[in-house]
């Protein structure tokens, strides 16, 4: 088990997409180091589900239906926060995910394939796969940044993805969203940098998540053709595990550790960007 970084107690934590299978286990984690949490996310009732974990483990949480495409739903969030714990010290911008209509097939000219062509793509899936990713993590950004600079050691880190420095195939949208986030995380960690505001992101390789969930398992269980494919370009051989992503989580968050990062984006991926295929 990690040890207690004292440095976070009593520190307040939003975390849109608080109720995902990994940004979930790190809202838990920061709790456990003493971390007010406020999870932010469109089901108050699968934040509540979160926030009851915390609670058992002896934690402080509070769950906020909101909608990170919308501004002043994340200023009404921002309103309730500041009025029950007073202040945000920490941001982890982890709302995103992909949607089917952003998803795409090889493009097999005169034979039939599984998923929509290229040309066939809806540019309202991808707008909404692209802006849940990115406008999302700008307006969040915006909303608490403020509050952010009035705290003593603010932090944000923004959640991106392997495939924003090798695109997947079937993703495009989602792909290039998670680019993004990388020079978004960038820009913000240079035009904040005289002021205090650290900006870090973390890039998980291949973890199992409830949105890429049928694309990595079959229903027995066992790999798909495309896990196959990670697996052999995946030099440890196995998907990541939440708790793989905890340590670089606590180390960009507390100033102690990394108060003279700012700006990169840490890829967790089991030496998947190391390897060249042979």
């Amino acid at each position: 088990m990690i040890p207690i970084h004292e440095n976070l107690t009593n520190r307040v934590a939003v975390i849109t997409g608080g109720s995902g299978v990994l940004c979930s286990k790190m809202a838990i984690e920061l709790a456990r180091h003493g971390v007010k949490i406020a999870i932010l996310n469109r089901t108050k009732e699968k934040g509540q589900e979160v926030v009851e974990l915390i609670e058992q483990i002896g934690g402080t949480a509070i769950s906020i239906a909101t909608d990170v495409l919308d501004r002043s739903s994340l200023e009404s969030a921002r309103e309730e926060i500041k009025k029950l714990f007073g202040r945000v010290d920490l941001l982890i911008n982890g709302a995103g995910g992909n949607h089917p209509d952003a998803i795409t097939a090889p493009e097999r000219y005169g034979e039939e394939t599984e998923g929509k062509s290229f040309f066939d793509l809806d540019e309202n899936g991808f707008s909404r796969v692209f802006d849940s990713n990115f406008i999302g993590t700008f307006l969040a950004s915006q909303v608490f940044g403020k509050d952010l600079l009035q705290a003593e050691s603010p932090a944000i880190v923004n959640i991106s993805s392997m495939s924003s420095y090798s695109p997947m195939t079937k993703v495009p949208a989602y792909s290039a969203a998670k680019a993004s986030i990388n020079n978004f995380t960038m820009w913000m960690a240079v035009h904040f940098a005289e002021v205090g505001l650290r900006v870090n992101a973390i890039a998980p390789g291949f973890f199992i998540t409830k949105q890429n969930k049928d694309l990595l398992l079959k229903e027995d269980g066992s790999l798909t053709a495309r896990s196959n494919n990670i697996m052999t370009a995946t030099p440890m051989k196995r998907f990541g595990q939440p708790e793989d992503l905890l340590g670089t989580l606590l180390w960009l968050v507390d100033e102690s550790y990394s108060g003279f990062v700012t700006g990169i984006t840490v890829p967790i991926d089991g030496g998947f960007m190391a390897y060249s295929g042979v």
